[in-house]
């Protein structure tokens, strides 16, 4: 944990020296709040038109991820960062989505879909969620009353 009266920031900034690069980080960690709010428009969609916007918008967004992305494992190459904590609950809704259906959110973004595989892959990512936490939430979206509750098998 911190110390008192040390937060998280000030401990990245001791990591990170580069203040254009905190700055970067800081802008991207923002990138993967406004995807979540996203994948909200997608689970809440009215109608199939309405989801399958919402998947095309989630797909461009990822793109612009992809654009980014080097070699990895992490967003930052080799050293896990705050990115890479923040997008573990964007693939996670991921995870679920794809056990209802193909929506083309990573469709032709490799660098994407190895970063992915990397964060499904770290015990720090996957003990973020209690046991069962896949399964609350398929029933979480099955009670949304949405286009996509409709497509999840009873």
């Amino acid at each position: 944990g911190c110390r008192r009266g040390t937060s998280v920031s000030s401990r990245y900034s001791q990591i990170t020296a580069d203040p254009l690069q905190r700055a970067r980080h800081r802008a991207w960690v923002e990138f993967g709040s406004a995807l979540l709010n996203a994948i909200g428009t997608f689970y809440n969609a009215a109608d199939d038109a309405a989801l399958a916007a919402a998947a095309k918008d989630i797909h461009r967004r990822f793109a612009q991820v992809e654009a980014v992305l080097g070699e990895g494992p992490w967003f930052d190459g080799e050293r896990f960062g705050l990115v890479d904590a923040a997008f573990g609950p964007v693939f996670r809704y991921l995870d679920v989505f794809d056990a209802i259906g193909d929506f083309g959110f990573i469709a032709g973004l490799p660098r994407v879909a190895r970063w992915r595989a990397a964060l499904a892959q770290r015990p720090s990512v996957r003990g973020a969620v209690a046991a069962g936490y896949a399964a609350r939430l398929l029933a979480f979206l099955r009670a949304r009353n949405a286009a996509l509750s409709r497509r999840i098998a009873a």
